[in-house]
Formats: C-alpha cells, sequence, structure tokens
C-alpha cells in the first residue's frame, strides 16, 4: 500500500506524542482496525511476528536471546508482540539501558492469558487505544463541529451534513474497518461478516487457548447485538442464548464475554456517578456494546435495506455508532465517556468527562421529532447535578442523524454525527 493510499488517523499525532515522551507505546485495539498499517508509517524498521515465513524462527530467537529481535533502526515496530510475550520485559530492559525515547512500538489485538502488561512496564511504555475508523476519519463527516472547541465554550455553531439516513444505515453495517472504507458497497459489507466468523470460529477461542463452542459463541454475540446500546443482565443474555434450547451457565458467559474484552471486540460503557443536589438512586450497570457497530449488523444478518424497514433497531444501532465515534473523539482531547440512568429512568446516553473535570451530557436521537423530549430530559438532569461539586455542564447536546447543526434558545446544542469531529 502506497503512502499516499493512507487515510491519516487521528491517533497519528497521539502515537508521535508518546514517542517523545516514552521509551515505547503499546497500541491496543481490535483486529483490522488499522493499528500496524498506523504504526509501521511512524516505525523505521519492523518485526511481523506473524510473517509465516519466519514466526518459527522469530519464536525460537525469542526463547534463546529476544534482544536479537530488538535490533533495527527506531522506532522499531514489533507487531503483534504478544505471539511471545518474553518481549514486553526484553523491551522494558531495552529501554532502561538506551534511556532514551521513542524506541518502541508495540501492536497487538489481543491481552496475553498472564496480563503482563498489568504489572510492569511504569515509567516505560506509553498505552494507546486504537478503534475502528470515526465518521471523521473515513471523511464521512465534514467536521464543521469540533467536540474540543464545545468545551473550550465556542457554542454559536452552524452547520449542515450531508449524511442521509441512507447514508448512515450503510456506514453502520459497513463499520469502520481502514480496509473496508474504500471498497465498493457489496465488499465492504462482507468484511464485516467476514470479522465476525474469523472472532467466532478463531479468535475467541486462540485468545486464551480454551476451546469455545462456536455455536454458543454466535448466540452470545446475538444476543449482544439485540441488546446493543442497553444494560442487558447477565440473566437477559442467558434467556435469550437458552430460548434456542442451547444450556449454558453464568460461568461460561462471563469467561465467553472475558475473551471478547480481551480480543477487543466488546467495549461496555460504565455509568457515570456525579454528585446530586438530591439523594438520587443512579443505576451503576454498563450498557452492553461492541468496539464497531458493525458487529451487531453482521451477527444479525442484516444490511442497511433491512435497518431502514426496522427504525427501532436502527435507533439503537445508531446510538452505537454515535458511541464509537464519540470515545474515538473524546480520546483526542483526554476524555473518557460513560453514560447516565438513574431509577426514575432520567437518562443521558453519553457523558463526556475530560481529565481537568469539565463534563457534557449528550442525547443521541437518530430522528427530529425525539429532539424535543430529548431537550427536556437533559435539562433535568442538568438540574439535578449538584455543580458546586461537578462544576456547570460545558454544555447539553442532541447529537442526530438529521441535516442542521445549530444551538437552541435554551443552550441545548442540535449536532447531526455527519458534522462532528474531535
Amino acid at each position: 500500500m502506497s503512502e499516499s493510499s493512507y487515510l491519516s488517523r487521528l491517533c497519528d499525532q497521539e502515537l508521535q506524542m508518546a514517542l517523545q515522551s516514552s521509551g515505547a507505546v503499546l497500541i491496543e485495539g481490535a483486529k483490522w482496525c488499522g493499528k500496524t498499517r498506523t504504526a509501521s508509517n511512524a516505525a523505521k524498521s519492523i518485526l511481523y511476528m506473524q510473517d509465516p515465513d519466519n514466526t518459527s524462527s522469530y519464536q525460537a530467537m525469542a526463547d534463546t536471546k529476544p534482544s536479537l529481535l530488538l535490533k533495527g533502526e527506531t522506532p522499531r515496530l514489533i507487531d503483534e508482540w504478544q505471539m511471545a510475550p518474553v518481549l514486553w520485559d526484553a523491551v522494558r530492559f531495552e529501554v532502561d539501558k538506551r534511556g532514551d525515547t521513542g524506541q518502541f512500538i508495540l501492536t497487538g489485538s489481543a491481552v496475553p492469558v498472564d496480563n503482563v502488561t498489568a504489572h510492569t512496564g511504569t515509567g516505560r511504555f506509553s498505552r494507546m487505544l486504537m478503534r475502528p475508523m470515526s465518521l471523521f476519519e473515513s471523511h464521512e463527516s465534514n467536521g464543521t463541529v469540533s467536540l474540543g472547541d464545545l468545551f473550550g465554550g465556542d457554542h454559536d455553531i452552524e452547520a449542515m451534513s450531508e449524511l442521509s439516513i441512507e447514508k448512515i444505515a450503510f456506514a453502520l453495517c459497513r463499520g469502520g474497518w481502514p480496509a473496508s472504507v474504500r471498497k465498493n458497497e457489496a465488499s465492504a459489507l462482507r468484511m464485516s461478516r467476514d470479522y465476525v466468523e474469523a472472532v467466532i470460529n478463531h479468535d475467541v477461542s486462540r485468545v486464551d487457548e480454551v476451546e469455545k463452542n462456536p455455536e454458543r459463541v454466535r448466540l452470545l454475540l446475538r444476543s449482544l447485538a439485540r441488546n446493543v446500546a442497553t444494560m442487558a443482565s447477565i440473566q437477559t443474555i442467558k434467556n435469550d442464548i437458552e430460548a434456542t434450547d442451547i444450556s449454558i451457565s453464568d460461568k461460561t458467559i462471563s469467561s465467553y464475554l472475558n475473551a471478547l474484552r480481551r480480543i477487543f471486540v466488546v467495549e461496555d460503557l460504565p455509568a457515570w456517578l456525579p454528585s446530586m443536589r438530591s439523594k438520587t438512586a443512579i443505576r451503576t450497570s454498563s450498557k452492553r456494546h461492541f468496539v464497531d457497530p458493525s458487529i451487531a449488523t453482521a451477527v444479525l444478518r442484516t444490511n442497511p435495506d433491512g435497518l431502514l424497514n426496522d427504525f427501532k433497531t436502527l435507533g439503537f444501532l445508531f446510538e452505537a455508532l454515535c458511541t464509537r465515534d464519540i470515545r474515538i473523539y473524546a480520546q483526542m482531547i483526554d476524555g473518557d465517556v460513560f453514560h447516565y440512568r438513574d431509577k426514575t429512568g432520567l437518562e443521558s446516553d453519553l457523558i463526556v468527562r475530560l481529565r481537568d473535570g469539565r463534563w457534557a451530557a449528550i442525547e443521541v436521537k437518530l430522528g427530529n421529532k425525539q429532539i424535543e423530549e430529548a431537550t427536556q430530559n437533559l435539562l433535568i438532569l442538568k438540574a439535578k447535578i449538584d455543580e458546586d461539586k461537578m462544576g456547570q455542564a460545558s454544555f447539553l447536546m442532541v447529537l442526530t442523524g438529521g441535516q442542521y447543526a445549530y444551538r437552541r434558545n435554551d443552550g441545548v446544542l442540535i449536532v447531526p454525527i455527519g458534522c462532528l469531529k474531535n
């Protein structure tokens, strides 16, 4: 692939900053999300651990003298390093010995079994989570509204999205996989189906070397897809699976979910627990999400036309798409993303909280008819928050599948997903 064909990623700049501050950078994320391509763009030499011509010799070298694999111009990329976990300690030692920044980039699409990254590497490694492409990165959002600028107080927005509902449905089913973005429609849609089949039949078992029943994995993924963007319990998932006459225990569901997390397929959205003015009971369950909404459409065996005939499902999957994009944009401005829901049913689909304490509440609504209700929910939530402890909301936003971005008289921002960027 030529240099000019590389679609730049928002995390390119994050990677350069990490290389300037740390001896090594660990890039983690789902398979096919673009880790290797992005890392190789920044690297001066590369070691591909999965190269079939050399894998066995690389493994033998890792077992006898791993430092030999680290020789090369820096930054040196070690792709899929977890195939030889000993490389983690070898890189850590080499970084200490050299005493310089920007020495190594490690990429991995699975967390190693013994989780070696959890207890070593402090001060030597910078960690970076990479997700599939956002709509801004795939050039489908025009980026006329900046999340960072909104946090900076620039709320005077006027913009227009060119993304129709039909284009949104297609983007959902295609997903943010870099290799699919420039393909024709049929090929692009097939990629997400191939991804799901690889997860079911190979990846989920390979991550911990524990064989898993492919049919159970498929049914689990299907239940997660049906319950995407909800707080579905383990019992709900179990009932879904057992409705097909296949029995499964809570322990098995939990172990399968853990394997899916370790290969970055599942990425649930945690609950936000703010200080409230009154004693409001906040629900603490995470929302069920995949790293990319196309995983849900693939496992549900639907396509853009199917979604356009089922607006309820399209609405949940649109929230999943917005969650993916907001997570990517928030990461670039040093923020985390949560959801809020209390016992009264009051909710905010997305809460973005920056490291400096600033926060914003976002409701996701596909159609314009729901904007008024979403706006009122946001204003009620704002009134419930103890602003003496939490600070005032930087902004309240309804994120839509519509055309126009504007600021309402009550201050609530209406922003199409096709206008947003970091």
